[in-house]
């Protein structure tokens, strides 16, 4: 694998890293609730344990990307940003919130993109 595709798994892997510490972690916290521009602490705390699951889901995305990288398996690093890119697409369409695909499916995109021309 070049290094402009490990760079960009890096920083979708780590980017997931971090929707799974902002979900399972810091969802019923001030940057929790701002980051996701939830309603209030209430609706916050209502949904903790769905936001939880949804934390778990994107360290799985991290933890396959990470896992990708260290075998050098090329296959599972597209089948993870694929992935990555299917959640984004649905993410952004079901919350009407076009910021969410950029933040998480243009920088997937962009590491397939990588890995097919090198390929």
């Amino acid at each position: 694998m070049d290094l402009l595709a490990t760079i960009l798994i890096s920083i979708v892997a780590f980017e997931h890293l971090y929707f799974l510490i902002l979900e399972m972690f810091l969802w019923t916290k001030p940057k929790g609730i701002k980051t996701f521009g939830l309603k209030s602490k209430e609706f916050a705390e209502d949904t903790k344990v769905l936001a939880a699951n949804q934390g778990l889901y994107n360290g799985f995305l991290a933890a396959g990307l990470v896992y990708s990288l260290i075998t050098e398996d090329t296959n599972l690093s597209i089948f993870f940003l694929i992935c990555v890119t299917l959640a984004a697409i649905y993410g952004s369409y079901s919350t009407q919130k076009a910021r969410l695909f950029y933040v998480q499916g243009i920088p997937a995109i962009l590491a397939l993109i990588a890995i097919l021309i090198n390929n």
